[in-house]
């Protein structure tokens, strides 16, 4: 069935009460949009920022009275946002029903990397049936291979898997580095993640494409073994990248390889030089805006 979008500019301090406004008033779902484009590309660790110009959208079901929404959300806001400013201008739009995650299948589609690897979603057949292919269903959990931070990394490890190597996926998220390394040629793998449902997708993922459970360990960061791992990938971002410099230095061992991406270019050079002490940086490679940086452990 069709829905109503309720879309109203708001300031930030406007958001807590017009959100609970819109779930008191049976919203469906809110969603918090850009209204000005202004990138939030890493906020700082345990905040939630907002955009100074922010669109709050709250879905309703099709047989709203529109007119009588808003009159109550003015209600709501007299009594608990006054303060806030005045009441945000509404607009109210038609939602054609779609079925978005058959959508978002439909346009995910196999990719290759580098001469030998292929990223292929589960749902579809494989272009060509003689590469390795990892078939790849990402749930919950970030990282599919179109973006160019996951894609950096996996032309980088078609590069420089050799084979029997150790490799330690580190924010691992679907697994894919870390399966695609496995598919690639490598032994073994541990990844970790703060995430528990990225652990659940890596279990997942690897399952799917028939790696053995004694190839491949996922934990969250307070159980991450001391392993020394031949190959060390990070695909995080640079903030937490340069606070885990040495963490990451201590699980690789000398003469390992290293290669860091979630990387804007103008952050480069920072987290370049938190990995110095402990490895031998190289070239800084770019794809877009992001770049990924590669090293060898002294």
């Amino acid at each position: 069935m069709p829905w109503i979008q309720l879309k109203a500019k708001v300031s930030p301090a406007q958001i807590e009460t017009i959100e609970d406004a819109m779930l008191d008033q049976g919203a469906q779902a809110v969603t918090l949009q850009d209204g000005a484009d202004q990138p939030i590309l890493e906020p700082d660790l345990g905040t939630m920022p907002v955009w100074d110009d922010t669109i709050i959208i709250g879905l309703f079901d099709a047989d709203t009275d529109g007119e009588q929404l808003i009159a109550n959300l003015k209600l709501i806001y007299s009594a608990f946002g006054a303060d806030k400013g005045p009441f945000p201008e509404c607009k109210l739009e038609l939602v054609e029903d779609k079925d978005w995650e058959r959508a978002w299948m439909d346009n995910f589609h196999p990719m290759s990397f580098g001469n030998r690897l292929w990223v292929c979603p589960s749902w579809k057949e494989p272009e060509d049936k003689n590469a390795i292919n990892l078939m790849l269903d990402p749930g919950l959990a970030f990282g599919t291979g179109t973006h160019p931070t996951t894609a950096l990394c996996l032309k980088w490890l078609d590069q420089h898997v050799e084979g029997n190597e150790l490799i330690v996926d580190y924010g691992c998220g679907s697994g894919i580095l870390g399966i695609a390394a496995l598919l690639l040629g490598s032994q073994t793998m541990l990844g970790v993640d703060n995430d528990p449902q990225a652990l659940v997708a890596t279990r997942q993922n690897a399952e799917r494409n028939g790696i053995s459970e004694d190839q491949y360990t996922v934990v969250l960061p307070e159980n991450t073994q001391q392993v020394q791992a031949d190959i060390m990938i990070a695909n995080i971002l640079a903030g937490p990248l340069m606070t885990l410099a040495e963490t990451l230095a201590n699980l690789t061992r000398s003469g390992g390889k290293l290669a860091l991406s979630g990387i804007l270019s103008h952050q480069a050079e920072d987290v370049k030089q938190a990995y110095e002490p402990w490895f031998n940086m190289s070239e800084v490679e770019q794809m877009e805006d992001w770049v990924i940086l590669k090293g060898v452990k002294r």
